[in-house]
């Protein structure tokens, strides 16, 4: 149970999902719980299309409907991935309340969200120091107007990108006491 007051208890669930702007360390977070859990982890960025990634590489956002066949194959594979190993983790952006709904949907299943919160100003630090295959430092001022912060009757887990990566794996699998229920496949 969360030691912090201002945290709900939420709905248990096999597949995890880190989410966040760009830069936010969605995909290093995502993979040092996968490690911890030893369970799999899939990168939502494997997911996207072609034409996604070439619109993000040129500076233009994705918009909706660019977004939905995405999360829809990224929830599948998650779901996937959990019916083979007990549990699955992924890293996708998740910006809107609609996107973590249909992600959700298309699951078939509650999943967690754990939600790395961060200012503009430090995100904007690590987006400018780091080089992406298709995500250029352009993008994050488009990134922090779609992003829905997570209410507090959605399934999430907020937790600081301050905060070094290990401290914030261990918090969180530290709140997932619930997946020891769930027989993992070998």
């Amino acid at each position: 149970m969360s030691m912090a007051p201002s945290q709900r208890q939420f709905e248990p669930a096999r597949i995890i999902i880190v989410m966040g702007v760009s830069s936010s360390g969605k995909s290093t977070v995502g993979k040092a719980i996968g490690r911890r859990l030893h369970v799999p982890f899939l990168d939502g960025d494997g997911y996207h299309p072609p034409a996604n990634k070439e619109k993000m590489r040129a500076g233009i956002p994705l918009t909706d409907e660019d977004r939905w066949p995405w999360l829809e194959t990224l929830a599948l594979a998650l779901k996937d991935a959990a019916n083979q190993k007990g549990s699955a983790v992924g890293a996708c952006s998740a910006l809107k309340r609609a996107y973590r709904e249909f992600l959700t949907e298309k699951a078939g299943e509650p999943i967690l969200f754990v939600f790395l919160e961060g200012s503009k100003d430090v995100i904007r630090k690590r987006i400018e120091a780091r080089s992406h295959e298709y995500m250029p430092a352009s993008l994050l001022d488009s990134q922090f107007a779609t992003l829905e912060v997570p209410a507090p009757d959605e399934n999430v887990l907020k937790v600081s990108v301050l905060d070094p990566v290990e401290a914030i794996a261990s918090q969180v699998t530290k709140e997932l006491d619930h997946l020891k229920t769930f027989k993992r496949g070998q």
